[in-house]
């Protein structure tokens, strides 16, 4: 390793919460951030090594504060996985904020670029089910020029 390289930043890690799972995941930007959330989910529930980027679905959502755009980015992601039955395990995430004028608000908008392919138990070995998003210690924050998110899944 050279003087000047940077250490690698780890994507995701997970932490115990009593019959839930709750992650970290990290990243350099807070696009990046969010790409790793995605994997983080996804691993969960099966070996995203083993899922193919041969699909692919595109989404935008927008929320209040960036709290509420990780749950909401979550949430839709869970909903394309139980409504149309698929795995992801690419992300391409944009993120921008947005004014509105006539109420003085600022809102930030996603968009999901999400590769993978359709769920097959005989590739896809099942680890843990992912029932829903929780808002429950959810965090999203900046530290060192490192974005660093906070969800729990209920199991």
């Amino acid at each position: 390793m050279e003087l000047n390289d940077e250490p690698a930043l780890n994507k995701y890690d997970y932490f115990d919460v009593t019959a839930d799972i709750g992650f970290h995941a990290y990243g350099k930007s807070l696009e990046e951030a969010y790409e790793n959330a995605g994997l983080a989910m996804f691993n969960v529930i099966t070996d995203i090594e083993n899922v193919k980027k041969e699909e692919h679905r595109e989404f935008e959502i927008v929320s209040e504060d960036l709290v509420s755009l990780l749950y909401d980015y979550l949430e839709e992601l869970l909903f394309l996985q139980d409504t149309e039955f698929l795995f992801f395990s690419d992300f391409k995430v944009n993120i921008e904020k947005i004014d509105d004028e006539s109420s003085n608000l600022e809102n930030y908008k996603l968009t999901c670029f999400a590769r993978g392919e359709e769920i097959d138990w005989n590739i896809h070995t099942p680890k843990s089910e992912v029932k829903a998003i929780t808002f429950h210690k959810m965090c999203v924050k900046e530290d060192d020029g490192v974005f660093k998110l906070r969800a729990i899944l209920d199991l």
